[in-house]
């Protein structure tokens, strides 16, 4: 058995696109340790596969003077070097890994020959990548999966096992949920995500909830950047009144999630319940969104010549791609799954 330590800071989604690789490691015999940022920590801090979580501080590193840096940095460091790992692997693959990566102190540092950012330099044992990373159709679980493949180890399932919630989280969903119309089927609608031409256009975010307002519970989650989406809807409100545990545990009792490509559509598949649709504007959705049975879980783009482009900017200055797909595809997906 080895002692593994995984390094992802971030993003939520892609702490979650790692957890398919702790599992197949755990299950075949290696305790396994995590070194995360804020937004994944409580995807993993109560993970039944992962023994020890290591936080370390993204939000104040990028706050503070140098001479802070260099503290959080060495803190941080010691308390992974005290462990003493056999081997970590570096799912982050950027510049912003390479030094916790580097100094790690684990005998076997794996990264890819294609990491990015000079993250490369951290390791001293190489994958051969199975395609080069701006290959669109290899999904990034697989790429994860990669680590332990060239282990010996060949998954096979993906599964996440999501910690079930607290029964104070239950509780508290419990109390959001109260006014639920149990004769209809649940969608929740999370709108938002992180890049602004990841964004499905406001319009067309408007115009699938009139359709489906007072067929279905509509239920709106999120930090609340387009509270206009829910004016005059029948539906529940939950822009800013959630945590990420009790967003999973919302998640967890709808029928339908429907969201742009986001920590949000990550965590509803994570889940395993709900039906996800996951719509895709610049971003890959081969590479990034849900998969496996191809009823339940729906990665949608549109057609444009320039999607999937890959870049926080448009290139053009039009951001067409966030007017597609059209809402009329959604709603044929929407009446599919749920009829």
């Amino acid at each position: 058995m080895a002692k593994i330590l995984i390094l992802r800071l971030t993003s939520l989604g892609d702490v979650i696109f790692t957890l398919p690789l702790v599992n197949v490691l755990k299950d075949n015999g290696h305790e396994i340790d995590y070194l995360v940022s804020e937004k994944g920590y409580d995807v993993v801090k109560n993970h039944p596969s992962i023994s020890n979580v290591h936080l370390f501080p993204l939000k104040e590193y990028r706050k503070s003077n140098i001479f802070r840096k260099l503290a959080i940095l060495k803190n941080t460091i010691n308390n992974i070097r005290k462990e003493k790992y056999d081997i970590a692997l570096d799912c982050q693959q950027m510049f912003k890994s390479l030094i916790l990566f580097a100094f790690s102190g684990a005998k076997r540092r794996i990264t890819f020959r294609d990491a990015r950012e000079l993250s490369i330099l951290g390791g001293n044992e190489f994958i051969k990548p199975k395609t080069n990373f701006r290959d669109f159709n290899y999904h990034i679980v697989e790429r994860n999966l990669d680590f332990a493949r060239y282990l010996n180890i060949e998954p096979k399932e993906i599964k996440f096992n999501i910690a079930e919630q607290s029964i104070e989280v239950k509780k508290s969903v419990d109390i959001l949920l109260k006014n639920i119309d149990t004769n209809k089927k649940t969608i929740v609608i999370a709108p938002e995500t992180t890049w602004k031409n990841k964004h499905w256009n406001i319009s067309n975010w408007k115009k699938l909830v009139k359709l489906l307002n007072g067929k279905y519970n509509l239920v709106f989650t999120g930090l609340g950047k387009f509270p206009e989406i829910c004016d005059n809807v029948d539906g529940i409100n939950l822009f800013g009144k959630t945590n990420l545990n009790e967003l999973t545990e919302v998640f967890n009792r709808a029928d339908l999630v429907i969201s742009p490509d986001s920590g949000s559509s990550n965590s509803a598949w994570s889940c395993g319940h709900p039906a996800v649709i996951s719509i895709f504007t610049c971003t890959p959705s081969k590479r990034f969104g849900p998969y496996g049975n191809d009823k339940k879980y729906f990665s949608v783009q549109g057609q444009l010549p320039c999607q999937p482009c890959f870049k926080k900017k448009c290139r053009l200055k039009k951001l067409n791609c966030t007017f597609e797909p059209p809402v009329e595809e959604i709603i044929k997906i929407v009446n599919s799954v749920l009829s």
